[in-house]
């Protein structure tokens, strides 16, 4: 038995180990990244809810006490 002949990695095979190897990190950044902006985003929200119960509170008890 002959073992199958190997070749020689081709330009391309080595664009996409490199490729891989530089866009990988970037790929799990940019992921990390747009979570984070979705937590923000949530907890802007969170705070935008609380202000406007506040603000309902204060017009509320302002306009019962004229």
């Amino acid at each position: 038995m002959s073992a199958a002949p190997v070749r020689p990695p081709s330009v391309t095979d080595a664009l996409l180990a490199l490729e891989g190897l530089l866009l990988g990190g970037g790929q799990r950044t940019a992921r990390r990244n747009a979570w984070t902006a979705v937590l923000e985003d949530r907890r802007r929200a969170k705070d935008r809810h609380e202000a406007e119960h506040v603000l309902e509170a204060v017009s509320t008890g302002a306009s019962q006490a004229t």
